[in-house]
């Protein structure tokens, strides 16, 4: 099975397992895990690397998402409240999967949504097998050294408590 095939069947399954507040999970990468870097792509479709936004002293949030992922959505409003709270703290990365998704359509939707992100493009993947990725809505918190603090999948993750444990 592909990794973006994978992703998409674990964001129908978290779908229809979405009845109740979904706990933020261990998945993905293990906590204590240096964060690899990743092949991607700029939105304008510059060749990027994840690790430029990596460590350095800064701790970083990236959230892997979809535009077509109702998790996704639903966990827009505490990505944007944290990142109005923290953003002079802490780095934010948005990864869209590329499952579904044309350029034009990931440039409309970052357009209206998680201003003040880093938005990269992972048009083959790298970055989700790079990072484990189980779903879409997965959200990795990484230390200041880059050191995963953070892993977890839903609508309903308390992303400032994540954060909080990058900053200590």
């Amino acid at each position: 099975m592909t990794p973006m095939i994978r992703v998409a069947l674990g964001a129908v399954l978290l779908a229809v397992a979405a009845t109740a507040p979904l706990p933020a999970q261990e998945t993905g990468l293990p906590i204590g895990t240096a964060a690899p870097g990743a092949a991607v792509e700029t939105l304008t479709g510059q060749a990027a690397d994840l690790q430029s936004v990596i460590g350095g002293g800064t701790p970083t949030v990236i959230e892997f998402w979809a535009t077509w992922c109702s998790n996704c959505r639903e966990l827009e409003p505490a990505m944007e409240a944290a990142q109005r709270r923290f953003g002079d703290r802490v780095r934010f990365v948005g990864v869209a999967v590329s499952v579904n998704q044309s350029d034009e359509r990931v440039r409309r939707y970052v357009a209206e949504h998680l201003r003040g992100f880093t938005h990269f493009y992972d048009r083959r993947g790298n970055a989700i097998e790079a990072y484990d990725v189980p779903a879409t809505s997965y959200v990795v918190v990484l230390d200041g050294t880059g050191k995963v603090v953070y892993g977890g999948v839903g609508g309903r993750q308390d992303i400032e408590a994540a954060i909080a444990l990058a900053l200590r």
